[in-house]
C-alpha cells in the first residue's frame, strides 16, 4: 500500500461532507427565500347575532397545521361587535360583507413556503367561561394568497350566554324556606341584549330551570322576562330539605341555539 493511497481516502470523505453541508445550506436558503408572508384575518360571529369581540372578553384564536399539529399563531380577537344594521340585514346575499374595519378580528401573518392545510380554533367568550366553548374550521392556504377579503375567515359560534345570578352557588337556606327565586342573565354570545320586541325578542326564547333534589327530578320551572334587559326570573317551590341542583337553559326554537348555566342550594333539615 502506497502513502498516497492512505492519504487520499480521508481527503475524499472530507470533500463529500463539505458538499453535503453546502447542499443543506443552499437548500435551506432556497426554502426560506421562497417563503411568502400570508396574512389571515379571523373573525368569530355569534350564531344569529353579531361578532364576538372585546366587550365579552374576546375569543382566543389558534392557527395550526392541520396535518402536523404545529401551532403557527395564536391571539385574541379585538374590536367591536359590528354594525347591527349591517350584520343583521335580513336581505343579505351570499356576497354581502357583514363586518366593517372596527369589527372584532384576529390577524396573523404566516411565512409559508408551500400550500398548507390550516386549522383555526376559536375558544370563548373568555369573560363568560360558564358558557364558553370552541369551534373549529380548516382550509388550504397558499403562500402569498392572503385570506383578508370580505369578512376574512369567519367562524360561527353557536350558543347563548346564560349566567345564573340568584341563588348563589352552594348557599345554605333555613328549613323554613318555602320557595327560592331563580334569576338569570341571558344574552347572545356577542353580548347582544334580549328584550321584548327587540332585535333579539325575549318572547321567542324558552328559558327554564331543570331541578333535581338529592338527584331526584322535580317539575321544571319557567323563567320569564323580568323587566330588565336580558333578565329572566322564576320561582322554585321548596317542600323538603336537601340539595337542589338547578340548571337554567335558554333555547331558541327557530334555529336550535342553546345555552345553559348551573347552580345549587341547600335547604337544611328542621
Amino acid at each position: 500500500m502506497t502513502l498516497s493511497s492512505v492519504t487520499t481516502r480521508p481527503s475524499r470523505n472530507i470533500h463529500l461532507h463539505l458538499i453535503a453541508a453546502l447542499f443543506f445550506v443552499c437548500s435551506s436558503g432556497l426554502t426560506a427565500a421562497y417563503a411568502e408572508p400570508t396574512e389571515i384575518t379571523v373573525r368569530v360571529v355569534s350564531k344569529d347575532a353579531k361578532f364576538i369581540g372585546t366587550s365579552v372578553g374576546a375569543m382566543r384564536v389558534t392557527l395550526r397545521d392541520a396535518q402536523t399539529g404545529e401551532i403557527l399563531a395564536s391571539g385574541l380577537t379585538s374590536g367591536g361587535t359590528g354594525d347591527t344594521k349591517r350584520t343583521m340585514h335580513k336581505d343579505a346575499g351570499r356576497r354581502a360583507i357583514l363586518s366593517d374595519p372596527s369589527t372584532a378580528k384576529f390577524v396573523a401573518t404566516l411565512d409559508l413556503s408551500e400550500p398548507r392545510l390550516i386549522e383555526v380554533e376559536a375558544f370563548g367568550p373568555l369573560a363568560q367561561l360558564q358558557s364558553a366553548h370552541r369551534v373549529l374550521s380548516s382550509q388550504w392556504v397558499v403562500p402569498g394568497r392572503s385570506i383578508t377579503g370580505g369578512d376574512g375567515w369567519v367562524l360561527e359560534l353557536p350558543g347563548m350566554v346564560v349566567d345564573v345570578l340568584d341563588p348563589p352557588a352552594h348557599i345554605k337556606l333555613s328549613s323554613s324556606v318555602t320557595k327560592v327565586d331563580v334569576r338569570a342573565n341571558v344574552m347572545m354570545m356577542c353580548g347582544c341584549p334580549i328584550e321584548p320586541k327587540g332585535e333579539w325578542d325575549a318572547e321567542k326564547f324558552e328559558v327554564k330551570a331543570i331541578i333535581r333534589r338529592d338527584g331526584n327530578p322535580l317539575p321544571p320551572v319557567s323563567l320569564v322576562y323580568a323587566g330588565a334587559t336580558s333578565q329572566f326570573s322564576g320561582t322554585v317551590p321548596v317542600d323538603a330539605p336537601g340539595t337542589y341542583d338547578v340548571i337554567v337553559y335558554a333555547f331558541d326554537a327557530g334555529n336550535g341555539n342553546t345555552g345553559h348555566d348551573r347552580t345549587t342550594f341547600i335547604v337544611e333539615k328542621k
